[in-house]
């Protein structure tokens, strides 16, 4: 029988849609990976993305340094 407090069931990624300001969950979870480190983000803690990309980031740094690594 599943419990909705069964520890198993949680630590799930997620799906995020990334928007200008906000974001949009597509699937439910609770963290999405870092797109720099790979790193588990909770959604609670998410506030850096990049929109055209659609990808997460743990932090401005993290952020930035990505950008800089992809920038042509």
């Amino acid at each position: 029988m599943m419990s909705i407090l069964d520890p198993q069931q949680t630590h799930r990624e997620a799906k995020i849609r990334y928007l200008d300001a906000d974001f949009q969950v597509i699937r439910e979870g609770d963290f999405v990976r870092c797109a720099a480190t790979g790193k588990p983000i909770p959604l609670t803690a998410l506030r850096y993305w990049d929109v055209g990309r659609q990808q997460p980031f743990g932090s401005a740094e993290a952020a930035f340094g990505e950008r800089v690594r992809s920038s042509p």
